[in-house]
């Protein structure tokens, strides 16, 4: 059973917080974190990516940079931009995006029932990545970023939650994406031990995002062993019926030396294909749009390809590389080529078009959305998801809750 628990969170002060909290560490290339900092003392970047504050062409893994890291995070907290709390609390933090809104729960999980596979995952790891987590950690003290992880949706919670957040939220602030974050804090005892008693009836916790950080919090929890707060790992929770999935579209920068027509001739093989007039935005599972020499496609794979019982096998990232990409287009393993770039559907198709027509050549796939079943099926059979199978919107921001790990 899943154990979560409270902790003693280091908090933006609320009247610079929507200064201070910052998108994932991994979304911005640290150019683009260079440029958003500038004349932005308070913003996270110069924790969660220090390069910004060394000489251009510093190696984001090299040592000063984080020496940097902690240099600047004890200044914010000496200067009162965070502030950790007198005892270990729960919170609630809220999102709001256009209509979507979610409600996630923000604890500590624990880095043994990571280890031992009660909280899931469903992704590779790459060692450099990890590697980094650990030094970024271990520089700190702490953990500046959450684990997004979901769980299956308990309705008995969603009532204590709800009268929460009728109340005037502590944090409070719209991003420059437009979306909305706010924050409460849950600190009476007896709601404190029933929350914990509640998870402990969760039999599994699932990574939706944040593989690397929750891979790095257990190896520094082995390296301090004995050390009780490096045990567990920063985590916002929410519930499966509240998580957004967006699709993670393709873009194929050539044909494979094939022409258009002989494309779809031998495309049609495996599904079936319509023309679209405008955009294509699929709507159920094995439906895609394509486009392709600046005309626009509705594909509906064909039943005898999308039967295999297999969850990954079945998953329609799956199908359009093993049917399309690999056997088509030549692109054998898409994490290695430079054939492919993988666009995430915030960027909606418009972008589809731009990158195929910018190109003068190649091929867009827009997606229809990973379903969370789908994900939790693939962690529970122990396997892995394609690369880029699921874009989870809106993003947790980093510094709205740290962990103190000295």
């Amino acid at each position: 059973m899943a154990s979560v628990k409270p902790f003693s969170a280091l908090r933006p002060n609320p009247r610079w917080a929507s200064e201070i909290c910052e998108l994932p560490y991994d979304v911005l290339s640290s150019d683009e974190a260079r440029r958003a900092v500038e004349g932005r003392p308070k913003s996270f970047f110069h924790v969660s990516k220090p390069e910004v504050d060394l000489p251009e062409g510093t190696h984001p893994y090299d040592e000063a940079v984080y020496a940097k890291g902690r240099e600047n995070f004890d200044r914010f907290i000496e200067e009162g931009l965070l502030r950790q709390d007198a005892k270990p609390c729960y919170y609630l933090y809220r999102q709001i995006m256009g209509e979507h809104h979610q409600l996630g729960l923000v604890a500590l999980a624990s880095c043994e029932e990571y280890d031992r596979g009660i909280v899931r995952k469903h992704e590779f790891t790459r060692p450099e990545k990890e590697h980094d987590r650990v030094k970024h950690m271990e520089a700190l003290d702490a953990q500046t970023g959450p684990v997004f992880l979901t769980y299956p949706a308990r309705p008995s919670l969603d009532g204590p939650f709800a009268k929460i957040i009728e109340s005037k939220p502590e944090i409070d602030f719209v991003g420059q994406d437009e979306v909305r974050h706010s924050a409460w804090t849950i600190s009476d005892d007896a709601l404190l031990a029933s929350i914990e008693s509640e998870f402990q009836a969760v039999p599994i916790l699932y990574i939706a995002d944040g593989h690397h950080r929750s891979a790095a919090a257990s190896r520094v929890a082995q390296a301090r062993e004995g050390r009780h707060s490096s045990d567990f790992f920063l985590t916002v929770l929410f519930p499966d019926n509240q998580m957004q999935i967006l699709p993670y579209n393709r873009f194929v920068h050539d044909l494979n030396g094939l022409g258009c027509e002989p494309f779809i001739d031998r495309l049609s093989q495996v599904a079936e294909i319509e023309s679209g007039e405008g955009p294509v935005v699929p709507e159920a599972k094995h439906q895609l749009g394509m486009y392709l020499d600046r005309r626009w496609y509705c594909l509906r794979f064909k039943e005898t390809v999308c039967s295999d019982a297999d969850p990954v096998e079945r998953l329609d990232v799956s199908i359009l590389q093993r049917q399309v990409l690999g056997s088509l287009l030549g692109i054998s393993d898409p994490r290695t080529s430079q054939r492919i770039s993988f666009v995430g559907g915030i960027r909606g198709t418009a972008e589809l078009e731009r990158l195929v027509d910018q190109a003068g050549q190649g091929v867009a796939f827009a997606m229809f959305p990973t379903d969370i079943r789908d994900l939790m099926a693939i962690a529970d059979a122990d396997q892995i998801m394609p690369p880029k199978s699921t874009w989870f919107e809106p993003k947790l921001r980093d510094a709205m809750f740290c962990h103190m790990i000295r």
